[in-house]
């Protein structure tokens, strides 16, 4: 199977200094810092790659959930809202919130909200991801009785 690579290089204390995370296939270069991270900084954050992975994945996993089921999808545009937390043992990441669209010609919305529940089950990072409260909101943009 495929292995992938992605990189992080952090120069400087926590709170003055600044990083930079990478693809190594390249296209997506990313600046974070930890005003990026815990106030409203500019920049990215490992929280947001993580929601990144676990958008792209859902949107694929429930792509491929409805194509084996006879529903193809025209679009399917997922966005993923992760909580970082402070607790008593540090920061943590109890939920992952997943947002997705989906234009899906010809399927209901019974048969289209079962197959998006299998995608979260299924879908790799979702399955990586379980020590957090993961909830999906799956909205079918144009239901058509099959």
């Amino acid at each position: 199977m495929a292995i992938r690579t992605a990189c992080a290089a952090w120069e400087g204390n926590l709170q003055q200094g600044r990083g930079t995370m990478s693809l190594a296939q390249g296209g997506l270069e990313a600046p974070y810092s930890f005003a990026a991270r815990f106030e409203d900084g500019s920049g990215s954050n490992p929280e947001e790659m993580i929601g990144a992975a676990h958008a792209g994945c859902f949107s694929m996993a429930l792509a491929h959930e409805l194509g084996q089921a006879g529903h193809a999808p025209v679009r399917v545009a997922t966005s993923a809202k992760v909580h970082l937390e402070k607790s008593a043992d540090g920061f943590v990441i109890p939920k992952i919130e997943l947002e997705t669209d989906a234009d899906v010609p010809g399927v209901d919305e019974e048969t289209f909200q079962r197959i998006a529940q299998a995608a979260k089950q299924g879908c790799p990072v979702s399955k990586l991801l379980s020590a957090a409260e993961i909830t999906l909101n799956a909205r079918l943009l144009r239901a058509q009785q099959a």
